[in-house]
């Protein structure tokens, strides 16, 4: 009969530490990205880019609603969403509200 060797203590330590190095790597391999999304929730027909920042994206689309005639932030028919690790895509304000700073 043959016994499956089992690593010793400081293998194991050794392994958890890289397995857990690794997980962490990945995690950090996501960088957010934020898009600008019209009224209905889809990509924005003109500012349709990535951002890497919220205040990107919201400072892109006050520009661009200005240029159109919205004086104030209440009246910015956009929306800002973010980049989730899955590959989805969260809201993080709709068209016509302010701005979320949580992000």
């Amino acid at each position: 009969m043959h016994l499956a060797r089992i690593p010793e203590p400081t293998a194991l330590s050794a392994l958890n530490t890289e397995i857990r190095s690794q997980a962490h790597a990945s995690l950090a391999d996501h960088a957010r990205q934020f898009r600008l999304v019209d009224r209905n929730g889809d990509p924005h027909p003109v500012l349709d880019d990535l951002y890497d920042t919220l205040d990107a994206a919201w400072e892109d689309a006050k520009h661009w609603s200005q240029s159109q005639g919205q004086l104030s932030d209440s009246e910015i028919d956009i929306g800002v969403e973010v980049s989730t690790r899955s590959g989805n895509w969260r809201t993080l304000r709709h068209p016509g509200s302010q701005p979320s700073k949580s992000v």
